[in-house]
């Protein structure tokens, strides 16, 4: 071979050399290009939100901002400020019930109705004080004390000694008590503190009382739980047991796993059997009781059709049980997880053509919601953030069901937010649940500092009520927040098929509509088969007869009804009921008495419907009178009869 073949054949083998080692370098890294953009997708020119989210600190929450109103409204005398009164407060203002609180005694005895709170003892109250509360009831008015544990008034409640213990964990009404309240479900027999299989010590407190004349409630021990003493006059004397406002906190901080009987899919009345105890108390012991509704339209349930789109096929799907709602003329939420990269839970679900999903969810009239990016197990573990999160830099990823990385409590609501109201203009998120239900402590503060109104995020069961509530800042006691949680009662993922359940979810709602109460019903729209069939079979069962509404719509009314001040006094040979409201609403409820009528113009204004017990109207904002008649008790509806059902929804 001559030296020129030589160097040719030498220079290919060097170019062929140079191709391989470049094919060497190059194809790694264009295999991991492919990976990079199979494992996420990024919407070109999409960056945001810009600015960024602060969380304040607590303010806490002053006793003195619920000390106004007149005396027709249940006074509670707070004896120490450091307690769950919060819990107390959020409770009765979510049944309707009006309120006042005081430290001052001679404040509290000039209303009929009293509750003194948390306690009562010789070295919270002076001896005059005490003197002042023992002769309320002797004088015809009712006083109502939780854990009377001193203070010489054992005489005044009808009880001989004071036992405490953490070893009670529930209380059940005697027969008498049970009809006396209308607690006729099989689920309003007890109440429970805690479960001793879980925890050997219950979850509060209490106080059984011996030797009692009266007893309304006994614990498992035989001691009694709530105490009565009826006086000649007229008056009466309560002693709870038990500490209400720190039960109360339990449920509407989500703690109440050692307490719940049923986590989901039923009827779970636990703490609204509480505040309905002493709704019925104050009813009985006020003649111008007047409190308000909580459902609009003075409907008896209202129902939140909501659907959690967390799989890559629910999307699709979405928009067909969008359509069968929007037949209906139902407004639904669509919960959506704004899923940009593919990880352990699944593939990625935020595309171009899944964005045109959305966009088709709104055109349907349907509210978009957030349902988190990541939608991992461990949310609740999660880091608040810097409040700086910002798409496509955010990037969450699950590893395994106990491990995320690189997610933060504001990235998922902040982002999740942001895509929603970028991809499907004109979208507004104000609502939120999030994945597996996991929830930090730290939610209602993130909610409120990245522009949220309303939270899905716990079932009835573990809230122990069938009522909204407003969130207090970390789940605590001292201070709130403005956001407000609506418990879901029926889900689709426990057994059996959700298809196979809507005789006994249509009995739950038979139940909770006895008194009023909320119904979010939870699908994961991964499917559409007997799912759908159950939306179908269920809205056209209870669309006539209760409300239906996405959780934006019920939330907007909820916390404009939230603010409402209610007042009554006797004016003449009538009664009027004052209201004040800083937002208006429509189809508010003002329960009362059942002998009572409307009079004067109101009586005949088309806008304004009244029924026995209660009377609907539109609310502007100020203040609004109603001036009723009040025919002598015992003529008309029966005169005991003040267990006000505001539906009386007949069995579907």
């Amino acid at each position: 071979m001559s030296d020129g073949a030589s160097r040719q054949q030498g220079d290919l083998w060097r170019k062929v050399g140079l191709c391989l080692l470049v094919l060497v370098f190059l194809t790694p890294i264009a295999l991991g290009v492919l990976y990079y953009r199979s494992r996420i997708f990024i919407f070109g020119g999409l960056s945001g939100p810009a600015g960024t989210s602060v969380v304040k600190p607590p303010s806490p929450a002053d006793w003195r901002s619920y000390r106004d109103g007149d005396t027709a409204r249940l006074a509670i005398l707070l004896t120490d400020e450091a307690s769950a009164w919060l819990g107390l407060v959020h409770g009765l203002k979510s049944l309707g019930v009006p309120f006042t609180l005081t430290r001052d005694v001679a404040e509290a005895v000039r209303s009929k109705v009293v509750l003194v709170y948390p306690y009562v003892s010789g070295l919270v109250l002076k001896p005059d004080e005490l003197r002042a509360l023992a002769a309320h009831p002797q004088g015809g008015g009712t006083l109502l004390a939780a854990n009377v544990l001193g203070g010489g008034l054992k005489e005044v409640f009808g009880f001989g000694d004071v036992q405490p213990s953490r070893k009670r964990f529930a209380m059940s009404f005697s027969g008498a008590s049970r009809t006396w309240l209308g607690f006729d479900e099989p689920e309003e027999q007890t109440v429970r503190f805690g479960d001793p299989a879980r925890n050997p010590e219950a979850q509060l407190g209490t106080h059984g009382y011996g030797q009692a004349a009266d007893a309304l409630a006994f614990f498992e021990d035989g001691t009694a739980a709530i105490t009565r003493r009826r006086f000649p006059t007229g008056g009466a004397a309560y002693a709870l047991g038990f500490d209400p406002g720190f039960l109360l906190l339990i449920g509407q901080n989500a703690r109440g796993a050692d307490i719940e009987r049923d986590y989901v899919n039923a009827y779970s009345p636990q703490n609204d059997l509480v505040l309905r105890f002493l709704r019925q108390v104050w009813r009985e012991g006020e003649p111008l009781a007047v409190s308000l509704g909580r459902v609009p339209d003075g409907k008896a349930l209202a129902v939140m059709m909501t659907f959690d789109v967390d799989f890559t096929r629910s999307l699709p799907n979405a928009v067909a049980y969008a359509e069968l709602l929007k037949e209906f003329g139902v407004r639904g939420t669509f919960f959506i997880q704004t899923k940009y990269l593919r990880d352990y839970n699944d593939e990625i679900i935020l595309t171009d053509e899944s964005a045109a999903h959305l966009r088709r969810l709104g055109e349907l009239g349907m509210e978009l919601g957030s349902h988190t990016v990541a939608h991992s197990w461990i949310f609740r573990d999660f880091p608040m953030g810097d409040g700086k999160e910002q798409y496509p830099a955010y990037r969450p990823i699950v590893v395994n069901r106990n491990e995320a990385r690189d997610g933060t409590i504001l990235g998922e609501l902040r982002v999740s937010k942001f895509l929603v109201e970028s991809l499907a203009p004109p979208a507004k998120v104000v609502s939120f649940r999030p994945g597996h239900l996991s929830n930090p402590g730290g939610l209602p503060q993130a909610l409120e500092a990245t522009g949220y109104r309303y939270s899905s995020s716990v079932t009835a069961g573990n809230a122990l009520s069938h009522l909204p509530v407003r969130l207090t800042y970390g789940r605590g006691a001292e201070a709130e927040t403005g956001i407000f949680e609506f418990p879901l009662t029926v889900e689709d993922e426990r057994a059996p098929l959700m298809g196979l359940r809507l005789p006994q979810s249509l009995e739950v709602a038979r139940k909770i509509a006895r008194d009023g109460g909320i119904y979010p019903v939870l699908v994961h729209p991964n499917i559409l088969g007997h799912k759908l069939e159950f939306v179908r079979g269920f809205t056209r069962a209870m669309r006539d007869r209760a409300w239906f509404g996405s959780v934006d719509d019920f939330g907007a009314w909820w916390a404009a009804r939230d603010g409402v001040g209610l007042d009554a006094r006797r004016e003449g040979d009538g009664v009027t009921v004052r209201l004040t409201a800083p937002r208006a609403l429509d189809g508010l409820t003002v329960e009362i008495p059942p002998h009572w009528s409307l009079d004067g113009s109101e009586a005949t204004d088309a806008r304004v419907r009244q029924r026995p017990g209660a009377v609907t109207l539109p609310l502007p904002v100020g203040t609004t009178t109603l001036r009723f008649r009040t025919a002598p008790r015992g003529t008309g509806a029966r005169s005991d009869d003040f267990k006000l059902r505001t539906g009386g929804l007949a069995s579907p």
